[in-house]
């Protein structure tokens, strides 16, 4: 039966069909504000979009980088805010990470900048170097000036991850100018939560994924240099349905993903994720990639 049809549960005070909304999600929400004006009035309530707020988000705010009580005073009521969080990043704990929400269903989003990681030699300036970079979320991204192998973790703990949620975590990253270093060379993921392990093979070289499907390996000299092309069959690569390749993202910035994992319950552990170039007998300068954050934002289903 539509709702439509159920003249009798329309006919509710609006307060008791604004605590219906609220068990529902913030997208039925507002599909079901167009059955009239009473469900539209009950869905615009602050009652309705109390329940789809994190129920810790002042806690967030608190950490703010401006504080709980000037960022709350900015919106009229709470969908705004909702909206606000679905559509931009708050910074938190002195910069070093973003708090968002999922626009579908609330749940919560981190993004851990390149200063709140871990990377190996990373205060080297030889190695490394911080730079500004236009339209990053964060004042500073890293940028490989000059290394061989690298190492890069990161660390949240699931407590202020949205429960009975699955999450993936994904390096977020943008190539300066061409890269060097990169070309086939792959590199594996973990993400480690208490006992529970997920290990990945990770491509970072942007254009792996094109010349995969081309079917084409290198052949290399001595001195690692590239002198002929070798069309290897598809299923004899044993290894490359695993693999996984960087998405270009909406907001022009790139992303591979690193694993996923399942917060339960009033679950207390330190998620970490880390990802490890191979190590080979020969290893190759790389330069001109720009690490901007590890991203963690729930699967989509």
């Amino acid at each position: 039966m539509s709702i439509e049809s159920c003249t009798d549960f329309q006919e509710l005070p609006e307060g008791c069909i604004a605590n219906v909304l609220s068990l529902t999600s913030p997208e039925d929400a507002c599909r079901l504000s167009s059955v009239n004006s009473t469900f539209c009035s009950a869905a615009e309530s602050d009652a309705v979009w109390e329940r789809f707020l994190p129920t810790d988000y002042s806690d967030i705010f608190s950490r703010s980088i401006d504080g709980a009580d000037s960022f709350l005073t900015k919106f009229r009521t709470k969908k705004e805010l909702y909206l606000y969080l679905c559509h931009k990043h708050i910074l938190i704990d002195g910069g070093t990470k973003s708090f968002s929400l999922e626009e579908r269903t609330g749940k919560k989003c981190f993004m851990l900048a390149s200063r709140d990681l871990f990377i190996a030699k990373g205060d080297v300036p030889k190695f490394w170097q911080w730079i500004s970079y236009p339209n990053s979320r964060f004042p500073e991204a890293a940028e490989f000036r000059a290394v061989l192998g690298f190492e890069i973790r990161g660390k949240i703990n699931s407590g202020i991850l949205s429960s009975g949620t699955k999450y993936a975590a994904y390096l977020v990253f943008t190539p300066k100018s061409r890269t060097k270093g990169f070309q086939y060379r792959l590199a594996e993921a973990w993400i480690i939560i208490g006992q529970e392990t997920n290990q990945q093979i990770v491509c970072i070289d942007p254009d792996e994924e094109q010349r995969q499907r081309c079917q084409t390996v290198p052949s290399f000299t001595f001195f690692m240099q590239p002198i002929s092309l070798v069309i290897r069959r598809v299923d004899n690569m044993t290894t490359k349905s695993n693999r996984k390749y960087p998405k270009l993202r909406g907001d022009g910035w790139m992303e591979v993903e690193l694993g996923e994992f399942f917060v339960m319950e009033k679950q207390d552990r330190d998620v970490k994720m880390i990802l490890k170039e191979f190590k080979g007998r020969f290893w190759n300068w790389k330069c001109r990639l720009i690490i901007q954050v590890i991203e963690i934002r729930p699967r989509a289903t």
